[in-house]
């Protein structure tokens, strides 16, 4: 256990054993003091998860130029999570297919745990393992790319998913809570959040949002250019 999850632990303990002790503050409404401290310790949490997002600014700008310039080649990405970072996964890809900031064309993006259906199907007939391993063997093509997203950086179907993107030339990359981890290690390259799981989370959506900016830059930047008229013709403004 490191230091900065015991003195977690130390904080969370010391709010337990004042909960005798909650009652009405002066002048307000009644707050439980116990959960008013934790709200405030969770909140505190925030602050190192940013910055251990922000010493990594650069891989993501990194991704949000590589992206552009792979979906602009026609490419496409696929995404997957399980859980809260399925829902992070699937707000990555409403981006893409939609729109962040401003007009610009769409671009092709799959939650794959979004279909329901197949995924259903899959668990049913090859176990939970391959719901994404299968779906990637499926629509991966050399040149995708493959976005993994998991607090614990253990999920054994991101795992498997990662094993098969790499067989097919498809780019891997994971985002995730503490490293190191098994999926940092198995994608070609990370962003590890050293944040509890929760705050690790929510630094997710920033960093995702983050690749988004650099995204619309990137393609922005190229229409500029006159780099719009080689895009394939389904991607041209």
């Amino acid at each position: 256990m490191t230091a900065e999850f015991s003195v977690r632990d130390v904080a969370f303990d010391a709010l337990a054993r004042t909960a005798a002790r909650q009652g009405p503050r002066p002048g307000g409404p009644y707050v439980d003091q116990a959960s008013a401290d934790a709200v405030r310790v969770h909140l505190g949490n925030v602050l190192p998860a940013l910055e251990s997002l922000r010493s990594q600014s650069d891989r993501l700008a990194a991704w949000g130029v590589e992206l552009a310039q792979r979906l602009l080649r026609g490419h496409r990405l696929l995404a997957a999570g399980n859980g809260g970072s399925a829902a992070e996964a699937q707000h990555l890809t409403a981006e893409l297919v939609g729109r962040f900031d401003g007009e610009r064309v769409p671009f092709s993006a799959i939650s794959l745990h979004a279909e329901t259906s197949a995924v259903t199907a899959i668990a049913n007939d090859y176990g939970y393992d391959e719901v994404f391993a299968r779906q990637v063997r499926a629509h991966g093509r050399s040149g995708d790319v493959l976005m993994l997203l998991s607090t614990s950086g253990q999920s054994p179907n991101l795992l498997r998913a990662a094993e098969v993107a790499a067989r097919l030339n498809v780019r891997t990359w994971a985002l995730t809570g503490v490293g190191p981890n098994p999926l940092a290690s198995a994608c070609d390259q990370a962003v590890t959040v050293n944040a509890l799981n929760a705050n690790a989370q929510e630094a997710h959506l920033i960093a995702l949002h983050a690749v988004c900016r650099a995204f619309d830059l990137e393609v922005a930047r190229r229409a500029a250019a006159g780099n719009a008229g080689r895009m394939p013709e389904g991607l041209r403004p």
